[in-house]
């Protein structure tokens, strides 16, 4: 603290009544043992000026060793990615200022970024309180905030131990299927984006590589579902990036589409590389035909398309074609007839009917117009729903849209 800090001498029961002293029993216990904290109890009801600089001292130092804790390689990539003073070893964030102790604090994830903008205001608060004047004295409201932000913001956090490369490997690499557990997950939350892509890398390249074996290659992708909602968005546009780069000028196959669904970067890809996917994808559909008839080839082509995300992401110039053979499998065609018609008043794929509803159900930008227009541009559609008992199947495709 200033020796010239002028020492205010505010009503001792507003400091009581304020929440102040209450807030001091949320400080971590093994900051509650400390001097520092013993020293800004017994100042508070007669110099709360000093005390708010004790206290936001203890803080910036509780930082820095969080910082530590949290791991200089972290820190070295964050410090040199937001260009902030080189971290090499401990002394090096030992000598931060205390703005850059908060920046890198910030983008190590330590501080979530609301969090840093009050820290940040709780400095500038500090700084008037070194030197109070005539202009400006501290006000109780002052040292409330300071009080309640440097608690509520570091001192009653523990330490968090961000996650490693190996640590992920490790998991995913056992020979028996893994889940992240809520730990790595937010460890994995609050790394710095270069550490994110680094994990990601990974996981996607592991996922894609089939050298690896089923179970690793399936804990990857069970990881990256895992991780997607935790994963900064500059963190998914390097990954979009990345798998552009690896699919070039090929049609990108099953496992690549499904991969990207999985880590949030699909919508991120070339519209030239989705359509080329998504054509080939329909000409493998017309090749098997929504007949009923093929309804034993139905349940593999359907899920496949299904874990790519059905036709969410189909260009609009497919998705006609993608509609029509949806709905022909699922409404099927007249029956009655036969040895096995006789109780059936229309033949549909028992296996693809319901996989079909399903993906025309989760297509959110699917719209009850367009399927009302399907039925009266496609000649099949329209053929079909000849027959009333067709028809009253394609009303319920209209209804299950609707909703």
């Amino acid at each position: 603290m200033s020796g010239q800090a002028i020492v205010i001498s505010p009503n001792t029961e507003i400091i009581q009544t304020s929440g102040v002293a209450r807030a001091l029993e949320e400080i971590r216990p093994e900051w509650q043992a400390r001097n520092l904290i013993h020293r800004v109890q017994r100042l508070l009801p007669v110099d709360p000026s000093s005390a708010c600089q004790r206290l936001f001292n203890a803080s910036i130092h509780d930082l820095r060793e969080k910082v530590i804790v949290a791991g200089l390689d972290i820190a070295k990539e964050a410090a040199n990615q937001h260009k902030l003073p080189t971290v090499e070893k401990s002394e090096d964030v030992e000598n931060y200022s205390v703005s850059r102790v908060l920046d890198l604090a910030y983008r190590m994830g330590i501080l979530s970024r609301p969090d840093w903008r009050r820290m940040l205001r709780v400095y500038d608060i500090r700084k008037d309180l070194e030197h109070e004047d005539d202009e400006y004295e501290a006000e109780i409201q002052d040292c409330v905030y300071v009080f309640t932000t440097c608690i509520d913001v570091v001192l009653s956090k523990d330490a968090v131990q961000l996650i490693k490369l190996t640590d992920i490997k490790e998991i995913v690499e056992q020979p028996s299927p893994t889940t992240l557990t809520d730990s790595v997950l937010t460890e994995y939350g609050h790394a710095p984006e270069p550490r994110q892509i680094e994990i990601s890398k990974l996981l996607i390249s592991y996922s894609l590589d089939p050298k690896q074996s089923d179970i690793v290659r399936q804990n990857c992708y069970n990881a990256i579902l895992s991780l997607q909602s935790l994963t900064h968005k500059g963190v998914k546009l390097a990954m979009a990036e990345n798998m552009v780069s690896r699919i070039k000028r090929n049609v990108p196959d099953l496992a690549q589409i499904r991969v990207s669904l999985g880590a949030g970067i699909l919508p991120y890809l070339k519209k030239t590389q989705l359509k080329a996917f998504f054509s080939e994808y329909y000409g493998s559909m017309k090749n098997v035909s929504y007949r009923w008839t093929q309804h034993s080839r139905h349940g593999e082509l359907l899920r496949n398309l299904e874990e790519v995300g059905g036709i969410e992401f189909c260009p609009d110039e497919l998705m006609d074609d993608f509609l029509e053979w949806l709905v022909m499998c699922f409404i099927g065609e007249p029956g009655g007839y036969g040895r096995m018609g006789s109780n059936r008043r229309v033949f549909f794929s028992d296996v693809g009917a319901p996989i079909a509803l399903r993906i025309l159900q989760s297509a959110t930008k699917l719209e009850f117009a367009r399927l009302e227009r399907l039925r009266k541009k496609s000649g099949l559609v329209r053929t079909a729903c000849q027959n009333e008992f067709v028809q009253r199947r394609f009303e319920r495709i209209l209804d299950v849209v609707a909703e």
